[in-house]
């Protein structure tokens, strides 16, 4: 059982240490991309058009925890940009999906390529850590992922 202390002290570590990991390394993803005038969360959403096979408003609004009115935003810039395409299933001409072009495709793999360069830095961290260890870390983090997704799922839906 922890205290509030505790928990205030996790807390504060896990947010030191994401506000350290994306002070590192943003600037380096962003100097990367600069010159095809991609963001960051253009490059989220062209990562997770990668990821699926359907991808769609929706698709992407949930995964991301922002409106579909966002995403609608990052996707028409990304059609602009010719990143991405639309299209409609056979089966269901009322629904948009998403697609990669060959631009998006690439930019894509750099950027993947990019994420294992950061993993490959930090190898030797993650080398030290017992099976044990990493077992904590993962089930602790697992649940607050959890706990997290019901509160934002429920913050969405106006509950």
């Amino acid at each position: 059982m922890t205290t509030r202390d505790t928990q205030l002290e996790i807390l504060e570590n896990l947010t030191d240490l994401f506000n350290r990991i994306r002070t590192y390394y943003q600037p380096q993803m962003m100097a990367e991309f600069a010159e095809d005038g991609v963001t960051n969360s253009e490059l989220e959403v062209i990562e997770l058009i990668a990821a699926d096979d359907f991808p769609n408003v929706t698709k992407l609004a949930e995964k991301l925890y922002i409106t579909r009115g966002a995403v609608s935003k990052i996707t028409k810039k990304l059609i602009e940009k010719k990143l991405i395409a639309s299209f409609q299933r056979a089966e269901n001409k009322k629904e948009i999906y998403f697609e990669l072009t060959d631009r998006g495709l690439a930019i894509n793999e750099r950027h993947q390529a990019l994420h294992e360069r950061f993993l490959d830095e930090e190898h030797e961290l993650f080398a030290q850590l017992s099976a044990a260890e990493v077992a904590d870390v993962l089930t602790f983090l697992g649940k607050y992922n959890q706990h997290l997704d019901k509160k934002l799922r429920e913050k969405l839906s106006g509950n």
